[in-house]
């Protein structure tokens, strides 16, 4: 008995750390958005702000341009995740579903690509971009994106897709349904839990994604959510509250997001481990 209390009492002291670990920042950077640039650079990091400074969201919301990067990101993830849904589904079904020689290497392809950080390849396509003529244009932003996101949603869509039964696809076959009848009518309603998972795990990298935008974007007509920061930060001066409204504000769509699809990763992930 004495070592199941001492168990209990040791997994709710790990928990509480841990949900103290994680809600910290959150709280910390509210009570940073309501301070005023003194107040934060006293380095009182855990006082309380001595008035609550709302000035500082209303001058997130307007000198920061804030509806039009956030139109801009909104736009940006939107395609994003089309294609990336599209295109890994497409991918993950012909390497789990065809039996072909190379399905093996191309899995191992997308793979790779996961392991390939993204500041490794800014140089060439900067030079491809060019060439192309689509540097500053929201394209050029797109395709990296996409590229970046689909060896994971590969990686997440395989594992679930070779636990399907293959008799579904053979009884719709004889029926006299089509390749893409079978993938967008039976295949695809199946994957939701894991499809859910690959959107919200691709929805927070891009919201958030700076590096890129920054090489490939100048036009501040173009910009995406994370550039609006530099809209408080001069030469020699910085109003640290507004950044933190700002930063209170670009994070709210992700939280929101978030939670209300939370539940849908679990249960993703999980089917994927156990059918894959």
């Amino acid at each position: 008995m004495d070592f199941r209390i001492a168990r209990r009492a040791g997994a709710w002291i790990f928990m509480s750390i841990l949900v103290v670990t994680q809600l910290y920042p959150l709280v910390w950077l509210l009570l940073y958005s309501f301070k005023t640039s003194s107040e934060i650079v006293s380095g009182q990091f855990f006082a309380l702000p001595k008035r609550f400074m709302w000035e500082n969201y209303v001058d997130a919301f307007t000198s920061g341009n804030y509806l039009k990067y956030i139109g801009n990101s909104i736009w940006v993830t939107g395609i994003t995740l089309v294609l990336t849904l599209v295109l890994s589904g497409m991918v993950s079904y012909a390497i789990t579903r065809f039996k072909w020689r190379y399905g093996n290497i191309v899995m191992l392809v997308f793979l790779v690509g996961i392991m390939i950080p993204i500041q490794s390849t800014l140089l060439p396509l900067m030079v491809i971009f060019k060439n192309m003529s689509i540097l500053n244009t929201h394209a050029a932003i797109i395709i990296p994106y996409v590229a970046f996101s689909i060896p994971l949603a590969v990686f997440i869509l395989s594992g679930f897709l070779r636990g399907i039964p293959h008799e579904i696809e053979e009884s719709a076959m004889i029926d006299g349904a089509s390749i893409y009848r079978i993938f967008f009518s039976i295949v695809l309603p199946i994957t939701v839990p894991p499809i859910m998972t690959v959107t919200i795990l691709t929805f927070i990298s891009i919201w958030n994604e700076y590096i890129i935008a920054a090489t490939f974007l100048s036009a501040d007509s173009l910009k995406t959510l994370p550039f609006g920061v530099n809209s408080f930060v001069g030469q020699y001066t910085a109003n640290y509250g507004s950044i933190g409204a700002y930063l209170v504000l670009g994070a709210l769509p992700v939280i929101t997001f978030y939670f209300i699809l939370s539940d849908k990763i679990t249960k993703g992930m999980v089917a994927g481990a156990v059918k894959g």
